[in-house]
């Protein structure tokens, strides 16, 4: 096994066939690990009180709303949250239970309905160790995908391209996420709307 080292990142090889897997070090992160954030509060609570556009909420239910990924992994990544903090789905009552899951299926129809995506990624991280950058909160990801989006330039820039703006997004996600989770109700007889 061989290192090497280029910048801050060091590459392990393996018998010589190529990169194993690299190493980027971080040391500012620690505090981070450690828990000892500065951050005060919690985004996904602050972000209820704000107006829609600016906190990138497409859609409000009773006890759960769908909003945008502030930082998405691709065009079009949203997260549907409780507005009760808590940190762990089994913290969670029934009824919220069930609109999280309405509110998901609605995410996903009113996706592939505005942007034709090949598939998606749907999940939640619950706790720091599984990679929640924000563990007190429960939320869940949902991520379109299309084919080819990892393209040459993440291998080789290791840069990620998003062609649309947040502010497009929200424009052209808002309506069509209204829309289905209205549908939603109506076919399942859910309480989900806010209005």
């Amino acid at each position: 096994m061989g290192l090497s080292r280029w910048g801050c990142a060091t590459v392990m090889q393996c018998d010589g066939e190529g990169p194993f897997y690299g190493i980027l070090w971080t040391p500012w992160r620690m505090k981070y690990i450690e828990g000892h954030d500065t951050r005060e509060g919690c985004v996904f609570c602050t972000i209820q009180d704000m107006d829609d556009r600016d906190a990138l909420i497409l859609y409000r239910g009773r006890t759960a709303y769908v909003v945008l990924n502030k930082y998405p992994y691709n065009t079009g990544h949203v997260m549907i949250v409780p507005y009760r903090h808590v940190a762990s789905p089994e913290d969670l009552s029934a009824e919220e239970l069930y609109e999280i899951s309405v509110l998901t299926r609605a995410a996903i129809k009113a996706l592939r309905l505005e942007y034709r995506p090949h598939a998606f990624n749907v999940g939640a991280n619950i706790g720091e160790a599984a990679g929640a950058g924000i563990a007190g909160h429960f939320h869940v990801h949902i991520v379109p995908r299309w084919c080819g989006d990892t393209n040459y330039t993440l291998i080789l820039a290791r840069t990620k391209i998003l062609p649309e703006s947040l502010d497009r997004t929200w424009e052209r996600l808002r309506p069509r996420v209204e829309e289905v989770c209205r549908e939603e109700c109506r076919t399942t007889g859910s309480t989900t709307s806010s209005s």
